[in-house]
């Protein structure tokens, strides 16, 4: 077990060391489908007031069918000592591509 964690922590030294890959972003894999236009501009939403133990997840396209839909924000549960990074979409070689929220330190 213990080798294990050791070489999981020099793959991912390594991987951090040369550029490769940086733990915040080991969860962006392939997007499954690229598209050719970038998504409308973000819609304004007013957040409601805070809930205790939940972290708001902003509003944001998704892409459906050749579109985009709007989903509207949402609350889930907060993780201690972390902050949400929203989803977002970004512009690659093969079109834009969206890369989804998640927790970070």
């Amino acid at each position: 077990m213990k080798r294990q964690l050791l070489l999981a922590a020099a793959v991912l030294a390594a991987g951090g060391t040369f550029g490769l890959l940086s733990p915040a972003q080991a969860h962006d894999g392939p997007a499954a489908y690229a598209y050719g236009h970038p998504p409308p501009p973000p819609r304004h939403e007013s957040r409601p007031p805070a809930r205790p133990g939940q972290g708001w997840v902003p509003g944001h396209w998704v892409a459906r069918g050749g579109h985009y839909d709007w989903r509207a924000g949402y609350w889930q549960a907060q993780r201690p000592g972390y902050r949400y990074v929203p989803d977002r979409w970004v512009k690659s070689p093969r079109g834009w591509v969206m890369r989804p929220g998640y927790w970070a330190r």
